[in-house]
């Protein structure tokens, strides 16, 4: 195994459009949330196993989820947290920790993973990755994964590439989420890939780029070059981090640099954004009902999904494309169709019930 490969596991997000299941005291990547007896960021973490020496990774994560990380990750020690102070989107917690892995060793290269994607077959996305780490070995380039798309989502960024014979793909441009009528063009060109958020670049290479397109967050954050991977680190952190910009890698970084490569894959991705693809990812038609966490019988109803814990049991009578979720008292039954309310539906909860 290579000791320059590196990761970053992203894992501060809420994900407030699974509420009630995610809180923001215990947010989804640190639930089972497909049933497969592991968390989402525990299945992360061990696909990436075989690719990066288990010191090697960092989890990226708020300070409140310490030690919920530490409990579910229990190889990874202490020094391996970049603890998070306030949010401030993709970015700063992507320098900060490039910065960090320089530091211990400037030809780590870095893979970017979010912590609550599934990916179906683990071994084709290993093979990507290395392609990925072998690429941004030999040139100073600054690669991203992008979906092969299967249908016209308008969920989703696309990545437009130059079309040659080489495995890695120069991105032409980046475009936000689409409207139905844009994404069936981007479909029926051939050349557009669905943005998945997955990085992989060397730290020298990504902080250079900051250099090149955000000085002021670089100049911000260079100014504690002596405190990463020591025990003033979290205390420079915490005094600075509030400082920075608040911005994506994509608007800050990926979307202005000329050294942007991208790589098409195949591995059966989903992004588990919505309760909408959670359920498209277990169920195999769209009458199917699918049942997570507890036990469920259904009459005269299709297309639902059921999240429960696992000794609850479930009867639903006459009820389709719904979304049924429950957790530690709280219930939540919403139209499928309805599932872009949830993070408003949330609010006014704790609003009226305080936080749950």
């Amino acid at each position: 195994m290579n000791k320059n490969n590196y990761a970053v596991i992203m894992a501060g997000g809420i994900g407030s459009r699974f509420w009630p299941i995610s809180t923001s005291e215990t947010p989804k990547q640190f639930h089972d949330m497909l049933g497969a007896g592991v968390s989402l960021i525990q299945k992360t973490f061990a696909r990436l196993e075989s690719l990066v020496p288990s010191e090697n990774v960092i989890i990226a994560t708020n300070g409140k989820y310490k030690d919920i990380v530490l409990r579910q990750l229990p190889s990874i020690s202490e020094n391996q947290l970049f603890l998070e102070p306030a949010m401030r989107n993709t970015a700063p917690c992507i320098l900060a920790t490039a910065l960090k892995v320089h530091s211990q060793n400037p030809d780590g290269v870095m893979i970017i993973a979010p912590s609550d994607h599934w990916i179906e077959d683990e071994e084709e996305f290993i093979r990507n990755i290395q392609t990925s780490y072998d690429a941004c070995n030999e040139a100073e380039i600054l690669m991203t994964l992008g979906i092969k798309p299967n249908s016209p989502n308008t969920g989703y960024g696309y990545i437009q590439f130059n079309e040659d014979s080489s495995e890695i793909k120069k991105v032409k441009q980046f475009t936000e989420k689409p409207n139905l009528e844009k994404a069936k063009e981007f479909l029926a060109q051939g050349d557009y890939l669905w943005n998945a958020g997955i990085f992989v670049w060397s730290a020298k290479s990504i902080i250079k780029a900051f250099q090149d397109h955000l000085p002021e967050m670089y100049a911000l954050f260079q100014e504690g070059e002596s405190t990463w991977n020591t025990d003033k680190e979290q205390a420079f952190v915490d005094a600075n981090y509030a400082k920075a910009q608040n911005i994506s890698i994509d608007f800050g970084i990926i979307e202005k640099a000329n050294n942007v490569h991208v790589l098409p894959v195949e591995f059966g991705w989903n992004d588990l954004g919505t309760w909408g693809s959670l359920y498209d990812k277990k169920a195999e038609s769209k009458s199917e009902n699918v049942t997570i966490g507890g036990e469920a019988i259904y009459r005269e109803s299709e297309g639902n999904i059921v999240k429960t814990q696992s000794h609850k049991k479930v009867v639903i009578q006459g009820l389709s494309n719904f979304i049924v979720a429950e957790k530690d008292g709280v219930l939540l039954i919403c139209p499928k169709e309805n599932e872009q309310e949830i993070k408003e539906i949330a609010a006014q909860a704790k609003d009226q019930f305080g936080e749950i």
